[in-house]
């Protein structure tokens, strides 16, 4: 194994309960969920404490590790707020806080010491020295800046002590500001993201005006959707694991704590298996590449770039384009027991019917193809369709699933 040939941890996002327990399952070293406040995704369905106290103790039973966002850049009255989080917190013992804000940073020390602290992205760690002045704080780890190539971050690694962490996105959502640090929510809706509430304005249609012709809107016209001149492209590095573990990354972070139990599972599962087969040789890694490419594109997503990665984009390797999503696989449900029957009860999530084929997606990495034989009210009626979201089920199917398996449908629209 080469010197820094060293197993980086994969680090998934969970928007719910629902969705940690999914990331555990589907292949997850660590997990980072936010509280009701404090967190940079306040549109997220987010934890209760009861939640978060349930969501640690199931990930711990399962050896995976719990990192809260706290990473707000907080104002005066955020403060005293977020001093009764951090002590609550301290009752229930996560592995890690995730914090941008010096002031935060000095809180947390002070009352829950005992907790890694991780630094956001949020606080644009752009340097070594960033990563030294804030190893010399007591922070654990550093999240890198998205701006960082793969080259640099090998400098700052090369540079700082081998004890402190870098952990840096893999995949998911990329952001048009400077490390995420946007204005536009808040000037357009009064929604700060810097807040926690950002509103996306980036991923909005915009067209021009010229002053002397108010009201008249000429679109200048990318393609025949329209023009997106903020959207970002989403990141995509399944292709260069070797290159981010020979960069010395210690944490691969996957984006998307507004994301739904299936793009988590689909994307955990894959990167996963990606980061076995490289581990185990590289040889094998190459060779599965089809299979990580083909699962990555069964997920929602925007198109894909490589970021910052290799260097700043040129127009071949650009990352603004249509805000277009593309949505090849439609989620029905997770597998929450099977009865006696073979029957498996699932939470409806999308429309489907008695006679669809599905998929049933195990944490293994394989794919089921099953037929819905029948499908069942909580009263035992049996019904043709199942059309209302949320809805408990008991499915018959062709193939009898496992708990914590997941059910998915082409998209055939």
């Amino acid at each position: 194994m080469s010197e820094r040939k060293k197993k980086p941890e994969l680090l998934i996002p969970a928007s719910s309960l629902e969705v940690l327990k999914t990331a555990v399952m589907f292949g997850a070293d660590a997990v980072y969920i936010g509280g009701e406040a404090f967190g940079l995704r306040a549109k997220a369905k987010n934890f209760t404490k009861e939640e978060m106290q349930q969501g640690i103790m199931f990930a711990h039973e399962h050896g995976v590790r719990v990192h809260v966002t706290a990473n707000i850049l907080a104002h005066n009255d955020d403060l005293e707020g977020a001093a009764d989080y951090f002590r609550e917190l301290k009752e229930m013992k996560p592995d890690a806080l995730i914090i941008a804000d010096p002031g935060m940073f000095m809180l947390a020390r002070e009352i829950c010491p005992e907790i890694d602290i991780h630094i956001s992205t949020q606080a644009n760690n752009t340097n070594y020295r960033t990563f030294l002045f804030w190893y010399r704080q007591g922070a654990k780890r550093v999240v890198s800046a998205r701006e960082l190539s793969l080259a640099e971050i090998k400098e700052i690694r090369a540079k700082i002590p081998s004890d402190m962490e870098i952990e840096s996105f893999i995949h998911g959502a990329m952001c048009i500001s400077y490390s995420g640090r946007c204005l536009l929510s808040n000037y357009f809706t009064g929604r700060d993201a810097n807040q926690g509430a950002c509103t996306h304005p980036c991923r909005w249609k915009y067209a021009v005006v010229e002053e002397t012709r108010p009201g008249e809107y000429m679109p200048v016209y990318e393609n025949e959707r329209g023009t997106y001149i903020f959207n970002s492209k989403d990141l995509c590095m399944i292709e260069h694991i070797p290159e981010m573990i020979a960069a010395g990354i210690d944490s691969m972070k996957i984006e998307g704590r507004m994301k739904t139990a299936l793009y988590v599972a689909a994307v955990a599962r894959t990167y996963r298996k990606a980061i076995d087969d490289y581990m185990e040789s590289e040889e094998k890694y190459y060779a599965n590449m089809e299979w990580y490419q083909s699962e990555i594109a069964k997920c929602t997503y925007r198109q894909f770039t490589t970021g910052f990665y290799f260097g700043r984009p040129d127009e071949n390797t650009q990352i603004y384009d249509n805000n277009t999503y593309v949505n090849e696989y439609i989620y029905l449900g997770i597998i929450e027991r099977v009865d006696e029957k073979g029957r498996a009860k699932i939470t409806q999530r999308n429309k489907f019917c008695v006679g669809d084929g599905i998929e049933i997606m195990k944490p293994d990495g394989s794919n089921v193809p099953a037929t819905v034989r029948g499908i069942y009210t909580e009263e035992g009626e049996a019904v043709g369709s199942a059309p209302h979201p949320k809805q408990a089920l008991f499915l018959e199917l062709s193939e009898v699933p496992e708990p914590f398996d997941l059910l998915r449908m082409e998209n055939k629209g």
